[in-house]
């Protein structure tokens, strides 16, 4: 048995170092470096290609202090397992991106198909109007958990990242819980593309 492990040592020690990484991009990649560096718009011809992109539609809720805010959002995805953690993109001139900021929290609400009437309230201005006639309660982070959703995760902000007009939150989820059965609302079932610009 020790024989054999200090062959397998032996072997292991021979074999060759993997390559050190390139210290300069190729002439290719520079190309293209230099290219997005010249132009980091959409461009018109993309935006179709962009509009095939599927996401679910959530609500999501923010708060400090005494505010509160709802709001639209359909960037989102599952980055952990462990520890669970969501990523939500939200725009730098929204309200809740202050909110999610300054209170370090977020709760994200998924959306049956039958709650497409929940698009044009969160798109309101007037938070207190967003929230006028739905039933909600504090969450643990003090964020709105609506209690009309198929299901909700309440995060606590963990990371920030500015790629580009949008900030990624990453918060970790502290609390989760299904309120109702049903298929969730997508942009297949939307009329419309949310492609960022403002």
């Amino acid at each position: 048995m020790t024989e054999n492990l200090q062959f397998l040592n032996s072997q292991l020690l021979n074999l060759p170092a993997d390559p050190p990484p390139a210290e300069h991009p190729t002439p290719e990649t520079a190309s293209i470096r230099s290219e997005r560096g010249r132009s980091r718009k959409m461009k018109a011809e993309w935006i179709s290609a962009f509009g095939k992109m599927t996401y679910g539609i959530y609500v999501l809720t923010s708060c400090h202090q005494q505010e509160i805010n709802g709001m639209i959002a359909s960037w989102v995805s599952q980055v952990s397992y462990t520890p669970p953690q969501i990523m939500v993109a939200v725009h730098t001139h929204r309200y809740s991106h202050q909110l999610v900021e300054k209170g370090g929290s977020f709760a994200l609400h998924v959306l049956a198909k039958s709650q497409k009437n929940f698009l044009s309230r969160f798109k309101g201005k007037d938070p207190q109007a967003k929230f006028s006639a739905l039933n909600w309660t504090a969450g643990k982070t003090g964020c709105p958990i609506l209690s009309d959703c198929l299901a909700y995760l309440e995060c606590v902000l963990n990371t920030q990242y500015q790629p580009g007009n949008h900030t990624l939150f990453i918060g970790d989820v502290i609390d989760a819980g299904i309120l109702a059965q049903g298929s969730p609302l997508t942009t297949g079932e939307y009329e419309g593309v949310y492609l960022g610009k403002g």
